[in-house]
């Protein structure tokens, strides 16, 4: 017998392996679970600053991890980038922000922190509501972009599986309860 008659079998065995893996696999794991509500480009005296409202519902399982000590890091992503037919499209400005949330079981309260800024929040329900509005975050300097110059603009908000430890992370991968985000939300903005 033959090193190809040996390896045909196998090579069938991983391939219906695979498909079976893939069939056994929820068909929504990345569902689009954070909906964005709005989203503008406003222009101020010296920047352009995004405001946004997401809809954040931390699940039962995600208040379950944050409650047994692991946090949970959600990161903002902004990219504003100018369409040109002649060429690639020019990334104008983007933007990203992380925020970590935890839980302390001696004092029963949340914190939500970003860099070096924190706060202390007694529910969920705060935490949640913190997470959905973003308030004139800096986005780009006046000098950036073009008057009457056509942009397009995209945020979302997402949990940031890779910052999991790394038994969560499997988690995250096959599991939709871990995959909590919103799809890339896009508008035209001409300053």
């Amino acid at each position: 017998m033959g090193a190809r008659a040996v390896a045909a079998p196998i090579v069938r065995f991983a391939v219906a392996l695979a498909f079976a893996l893939a069939a056994a696999m929820p068909l929504g794991a990345r569902a689009d679970t954070i909906a964005v509500k709005s989203a503008e480009i406003r222009a101020e005296e010296d920047a352009y600053v995004l405001n946004a409202e997401f809809d954040v519902a931390i699940n039962s399982t995600l208040e379950e991890a944050l409650q047994r000590g692991v946090p949970l890091y959600f990161v903002l992503e902004f990219e504003l980038v100018r369409p040109r037919w002649w060429w690639v499209d020019e990334k104008v400005a983007t933007m990203s922000t992380r925020y970590r949330v935890s839980f302390n079981a001696l004092t029963r309260q949340y914190r939500l922190s970003s860099g070096l800024l924190g706060q202390t929040l007694d529910t969920l329900e705060e935490v949640e509501r913190l997470l959905s509005r973003v308030t004139s975050r800096p986005v780009a300097r006046r000098e950036q972009l073009t008057n009457g110059a056509t942009y397009e603009a995209a945020v979302r908000l997402r949990l940031d599986g890779n910052q999991l430890p790394k038994p969560f992370q499997v988690n995250a991968l096959a599991s939709r309860e871990w995959s909590l985000s919103s799809d890339w939300h896009r508008w035209s903005y001409t300053p």
